[in-house]
């Protein structure tokens, strides 16, 4: 197993594309074994029984053992439980939230310790953001900057294409020094990390991008990237 695997999606998977698994089986191959355990991490919201449905009703099609991590619940032993993993999965929905009440339970720095001893880390939206040293998230109503768990470097803002203030603010903040450099990542794109580095860049559907963007005098450049379009 290898060790420092993040996959950042900017959405799709299950949840957004039920009949489109390449991202969730990309995932899936990153754990380098037959049959791992798959933990489905909804905290973000706010343990959604519809939402962790969903996630049984895809993986059980998935060569995996499926299994999720309620924080309104949780297990007496949750080190324990964690270190079960093979790949934890975090979905969408409030960063805010998943942030608070994973430092609250110091899932936070378990997450690190599974990260850092070969457990695959993904997710999409808040379960993408949530890796970074920072991102941008609608949390609290209008898209803003937010502090997060710092495994990799830089920002992250999902849904490029998909919501369409996303943008322009991530732009913004990059500008006026309240982001650090960062990607943009479309519904259906998904950064590849070993370690701390991009290893590759894939996708689910052939429109989706990713984009790097950095300041530049005074303003911004965004760098388009094509990804790799994942087998059907």
């Amino acid at each position: 197993m290898q060790s420092g695997q993040i996959i950042a999606m900017g959405g799709g998977g299950f949840s957004m594309e039920p009949d489109n698994l390449r991202l969730d089986r990309f995932v899936l191959e990153k754990a380098r074994k037959p049959n791992p355990v798959v933990c489905f991490v909804p905290t973000a919201s706010g343990d959604a029984q519809d939402y962790i449905g969903r996630f049984y009703d895809a993986f059980r099609r998935l060569p995996c053992q499926p299994r999720h991590l309620s924080m309104i619940r949780p297990p007496w032993d949750l080190p324990a439980f964690i270190a079960e993993c093979d790949v934890i999965y975090v979905g969408g929905g409030n960063t805010r939230n998943l942030l608070a009440i994973w430092r609250e339970w110091q899932l936070d720095a378990m997450m690190r310790h599974a990260w850092e001893n070969g457990t695959v880390l993904a997710g999409l939206s808040a379960g993408a953001i949530c890796w970074f040293e920072h991102g941008l998230t609608d949390s609290a109503g209008p898209l803003l900057p937010i502090r997060c768990l710092g495994l990799l470097a830089g920002s992250c803002a999902p849904h490029f294409d998909g919501e369409a203030g996303r943008r322009p603010a991530f732009h913004t903040f990059i500008r006026d020094g309240k982001l650090p450099p960062g990607y943009g990542l479309d519904d259906g794109a998904a950064l590849y990390y070993v370690r701390t580095e991009v290893a590759e860049i894939v996708s689910s559907r052939p429109q989706a991008r990713a984009f790097r963007i950095r300041p530049n005098n005074g303003d911004t450049v965004e760098e388009p990237i094509l990804p790799r379009l994942l087998p059907a």
